[in-house]
């Protein structure tokens, strides 16, 4: 989905919705990727996702603690700061999970895809820094 097209969804879905869709979402895809690293099938229920890998778990934990940091945030009322404040924390989440990949993860695919990510989270993170630093 592209910024403008985000955007014009942001003015019709209440933010913390959106937010928890886009976690929910990146919960089943991080879920999905452990259960066809450790089983080969992508049917492992999120329960379980700490089963088998210290790695795993750790993901989990830092998964919860990113969700608590945003229903912890106060709204400021202001659309496009709390949009920025909360995929900031979001897209932290993201690097999180990813350094513990590089960490012990054993699928060079999936190693691969967590360097990738993590260029991509870290230049749009540094993004939503600038703009909230001009919109203090």
């Amino acid at each position: 989905m592209n910024t403008q097209s985000l955007a014009k969804r942001l003015t019709t879905v209440p933010l913390k919705a959106l937010c928890a869709a886009s976690l929910i979402a990146f919960m089943s895809v991080s879920a999905q990727a452990q259960s066809t690293a450790t089983t080969g099938q992508a049917t492992m229920p999120m329960g379980d996702m700490h089963k088998g890998a210290t790695g795993a778990h750790d993901m989990k934990g830092s998964m919860m603690m990113g969700m608590e940091e945003m229903q912890k945030m106060t709204m400021s009322g202001d659309t496009d700061k709390d949009f920025a404040m909360m995929m900031k924390i979001h897209h932290q989440q993201a690097l999180n999970m990813a350094e513990m990949q590089l960490k012990y993860g054993k699928s060079p695919e999936m190693k691969a895809m967590a360097k990738q990510i993590i260029v991509a989270q870290k230049k749009e993170i540094a993004q939503f820094d600038k703009w909230l630093a001009k919109h203090k």
